[in-house]
């Protein structure tokens, strides 16, 4: 089993979830605000610290006419910042609608899931992010044993 962190980068904030290979399941962790413009590279450090994951997704936004948005370059280069600050793989998958997807989930979820932060929704667009993710790695290596 391996495990993972998802991120769902932005501007202002950063979305943390964790997930795992076995059930190709997520869980929202947290919620980071940037520091000056920069991510809170202590505290995402402190998280890969924690959970020892064996790689790193990151949500990549695109427009719905398949083209990256304007600020995709912020993206690539917080992944490039994570693999060379903390020599992991990082993959990229794009993350469109994610966010709405994740407000949907919360509004529609328990009263539980209803009282958490505006922040939570960062965090549980992370989670779809990497569930996303792991569900298509799973479906790319079933495809490749049905090919054999």
């Amino acid at each position: 089993m391996a495990t993972l962190l998802g991120f769902d980068f932005g501007t202002r904030k950063i979305g943390i979830a964790v997930g795992q290979t076995v059930t190709r399941s997520a869980t929202p962790l947290t919620t980071l605000r940037n520091r000056q413009e920069k991510p809170d590279w202590p505290r995402i450090e402190s998280l890969i610290r924690e959970w020892q994951p064996e790689a790193l997704v990151v949500g990549l936004p695109f427009n719905m006419d398949d083209t990256e948005v304007d600020w995709s370059g912020r993206v690539h280069r917080f992944a490039r910042q994570l693999n060379g600050r903390f020599g992991l793989e990082v993959h990229l998958i794009d993350e469109r609608l994610t966010s709405l997807e994740a407000q949907r989930l919360i509004a529609e979820g328990p009263a539980t899931a209803k009282s958490t932060t505006p922040d939570a929704v960062d965090a549980f667009a992370a989670a779809l992010i990497l569930e996303t993710w792991l569900c298509e790695q799973h479906q790319h290596l079933e495809g490749r044993r049905a090919d054999r």
